[in-house]
């Protein structure tokens, strides 16, 4: 994703907008995307800096261990399903970054102010509740 938005001279307009209070919404790599730091992230790798949090790319695994699973997310009433693709780790959370659902005591699901970010997929749960949320963010 970071080659595609430099070749398409879209990284540092993303960066300056994302800077100035675009609501985001990154989900999985979209995550690694929006980290301040990828531990394992390779040379020509770019971070938008978004958020202070460090990431480690496929975190979980490769493809073969891809799994899905029930989380309980601050501020939902019942269980999110979760789908989990080769997805990112939080290794680090800056102080700021809130936290909003954890699998085996990870973050999987963390905001701040009108960014949120996802290790997981929710576009493939039929579940729209945290687009939802997200799109009533305020900064």
């Amino acid at each position: 994703m970071s080659m595609l938005l430099e070749r398409s001279q879209l990284l540092e307009p993303l960066r300056d907008r994302a800077q100035q209070g675009l609501p985001i919404f990154g989900t999985c790599a979209g995550m690694i995307l929006m980290a301040s730091e990828i531990c394992d992230g390779r040379d020509d790798q770019h971070a938008l800096g978004v958020l202070d949090m460090a990431v480690a790319r496929n975190g979980y695994g490769r493809q073969i261990d891809s799994f899905e699973t029930d989380v309980d997310v601050a501020g939902l009433d019942t269980p999110f399903h979760a789908v989990f693709i080769r997805s990112p780790v939080v290794a680090r959370l800056g102080p700021e970054i809130e936290p909003l659902a954890e699998v085996d005591g990870c973050p999987v699901l963390c905001r701040k102010g009108p960014v949120m970010v996802a290790a997981f997929h929710p576009e493939l749960s039929g579940d729209d509740r945290l687009h939802r949320r997200w799109l009533s963010l305020k900064g």
